[in-house]
């Protein structure tokens, strides 16, 4: 969704380049220049300029092309110079292509490429011709813009989607661009990694490879809309500046420094919305009316739209293992789309320890981690770059990737596996092993016994909701504004456990390591004394007090595995219920995937609370039609139990792997 990219604003030389087409002149270069106002003192300015590349190691050719229904795309290809049967590498984006292409003013195809949304190296390294698209209704592109169009069918009656414009594009592509081998793969991160996913939907014969990375697949289980059912609110600027105009440039305004008051002054979503003229743009509109898994979202998520079709191109999916803003998707995708793949050799996943698009920046560290190498230009240099060449070059040889190449967090290490989840190499397993929430805030793998106590508790009031991360609460946004954003899920959890209103359950110290790969799965017992709540679970690796060489470890709480439910939707996603009052009730949802190692030393913690905010919505507590419109009366305290007793025990299904 957000770029996560260090973009530098786009400079003089960079945008003429843009706007000029070496591929052929437009209808404004060939209209005769208007005669000048003033002949005896003339414009400076050439009626035409043409710009002096000699020197370049590239050709850059803005084009326009047609669409079957007679929209035309703004498209940037980028040749290297001396290029002859180049494949081609495509990504298509609502984020300008011209942009994309111009983060420097030079000569040379490396620096204009180095940002957001070019895996450089392996472009420049590679030879490849690079092509970047403006999606249709944005930037240089003609037609009318829909956030994530849905396919052709009963959420778009019209006759084309993102699926006939990738097939029509390639078409003129491998037609049009003389230097091209004719064979296509398409790559990109975030809204650029939900395009090559829709390119797999009857694709065209001349694309061979796909590599979706941290792709949005569902906006309302777990990507950038809701998570089950719980609406993360801080993306309504995102939704403001990527539909209210073409360009992009009206820009969401604010009236306090911290997101955490911003929010809280506006009461509800709806509100805010409304505050900002949100209800002009039409996505907001659509979110309002769908706040539940209806087919409107059912009907779009991509990773039920592939799964019900044939694997035809090989793909890559890339997930990061502390995606901030896309963390379901990946997964999703190659659960899929994995049980058509007979041979093993058609779908391939690569888990990385990456914020979101952090694969093709520098992935040394993350936050407060330390990973011992730069896993990104691993992954670029040993997984990515091999991988397309496999697909794209002919006499390249077949590579040695595996099926799934996951980094073990913990350990530092990357593991080569057959399958995911899995675990090691061969001859291991994953089992399902409750981690139970126990009496006197303890965790443990025992379940619980008869005669502790049976429950513990928390006052949830909406008036002081938990925030996501320490305060003052930047809002969205990258490095390139100087914001922390992709940071957030690798924050230190212990201001949390502070917390009179978050329960922080914790196991002993571990005496051997303690490895799980997969999803963990929250079930609580809880019960509410309003009508309606949210629980937010989170499994955290408790560093030892003291870290030899990185004292900022000592004691640190990280956040391996973190997710929310809008208890509304206990029963169904599909139907909101009100929650009956003090009455406990089971809770089952899954978490974000781990790759993870518990070291010894090290404790378990589980955290349970009831709100995440701002980046969630308040629950008001109180069962109302529609949170968006919550008044502030709607918003009450409420006493919310966690238990643990014998017969309504509450635990984290951890994926333990277990050796011979």
């Amino acid at each position: 969704m957000t770029r996560p990219d260090g973009i530098r604003p786009r400079t003089a030389l960079a945008a003429l380049l843009a706007a000029l087409s070496l591929a052929g002149p437009s209808a404004a270069q060939t209209a005769s220049p208007p005669p000048a106002q003033y002949p005896a003192l003339p414009s400076e300015t050439p009626a035409r300029l043409q710009p002096a590349t000699e020197g370049f190691d590239y050709a850059r050719r803005d084009v326009m092309i047609p669409m079957r229904d007679g929209v035309k795309l703004h498209t940037v290809i980028l040749v290297p110079k001396g290029a002859r049967g180049a494949p081609i590498l495509l990504t298509r984006t609502p984020y300008d292509a011209t942009e994309l292409t111009s983060h420097a003013q030079s000569a040379h195809l490396g620096p204009i490429l180095q940002g957001y949304d070019n895996a450089t190296d392996v472009i420049v390294e590679g030879g490849y011709i690079r092509v970047v698209q403006d999606v249709r209704g944005k930037h240089g592109s003609e037609g009318d813009y829909v956030m994530n169009r849905p396919l052709h069918g009963p959420l778009n009656p019209t006759p084309v989607d993102h699926a006939t414009d990738t097939y029509d594009t390639i078409d003129w592509l491998v037609k049009n661009v003389p230097e091209t081998s004719g064979r296509v793969g398409i790559l990109g991160i975030s809204y650029d990694g939900f395009l090559p996913l829709m390119a797999l939907v009857d694709p065209h014969p001349a694309l061979k490879v796909a590599v979706p990375m941290n792709p949005m697949v569902d906006g309302w289980m777990g990507d950038d809309w809701f998570h089950h059912g719980a609406f993360r609110q801080q993306n309504m600027p995102y939704i403001w500046e990527q539909e209210a105009t073409r360009d992009s440039k009206a820009k969401w305004w604010t009236s306090h420094f911290d997101d955490y008051d911003e929010w809280l002054a506006a009461g509800s979503a709806g509100e805010m919305g409304r505050r900002h003229g949100l209800e002009q743009v039409g996505f907001w509109r659509k979110i309002l009316e769908h706040p539940t898994y209806d087919a409107f979202w059912r009907d779009q998520a991509m990773d039920k739209l592939l799964g019900a079709r044939p694997l035809g191109v090989p793909v890559m999916l890339v997930h990061g293992l502390w995606d901030q803003e896309d963390i379901y998707g990946p997964v999703a995708v190659y659960k899929a789309l994995e049980p058509k793949d007979t041979d093993n050799d058609r779908v391939f996943l690569v888990l990385g320890p990456w914020y979101h698009g952090q694969q093709i920046a520098d992935g040394s560290t993350l936050g407060a981690l330390r990973f011992d190498s730069d896993t990104a230009l691993f992954f670029r240099r040993e997984i990515l770059a091999p991988f397309l060449a496999r697909y794209l070059k002919d006499g390249a040889p077949r590579g040695d990737v595996a099926p799934v190449s996951a980094f073990e967090t913990g350990t530092n290490t990357w593991r080569r596996l057959s399958a995911w989840p899995s675990g090691c190499a061969s001859g291991c397993t994953v089992k399902p092993t409750p981690l139970y929430l126990g009496a006197g805030l303890k965790a443990g793998f025992a379940a619980p016994t008869a005669g502790d106590a049976p429950f513990d508790e928390y006052v949830s009031d909406p008036a002081k909701p938990v925030p996501f991360r320490a305060r003052p609460i930047e809002p969205i946004g990258y490095q390139d504004k100087g914001l922390t954003w992709p940071l957030w899920l690798v924050d230190d959890q212990r201001e949390a456990s502070g917390r009179p209103d978050v329960l922080a359950f914790v196991s002993e110290v571990l005496t051997a390591p303690v490895k799980i790969s997969g999803q963990p799965v929250a079930n609580l017992v809880a019960s509410t004394s309003g009508s309606d709540a949210d629980w937010v679970v989170k499994v955290i690796d408790v560093h030892p007090d003291e870290v030899a060489g990185q004292p900022r470890m000592g004691g640190y709480e990280l956040a391996v595995s973190a997710d929310i439910l809008r208890g509304r939707y206990r029963e169904s996603f599909e139907t909101a219920a009100p929650i009956p009052s003090d009455t406990p009730l089971p809770y089952r949802f899954a978490l974000p995937p781990a790759n993870h190692v518990f070291l010894p030393g090290h404790r378990i913690m589980v955290q349970v609370q009831s709100s995440w905010f701002p980046l969630y919505d308040r629950n008001p507590q109180t069962f109302v039609p529609s949170i968006f419109w919550a008044k502030p009366g709607d918003y009450r305290k409420a006493v919310q139990r966690i238990y643990h007793a014998p017969g309504q025990a509450s635990y984290v299904e951890l994926p333990v792997v277990v050796t011979p």
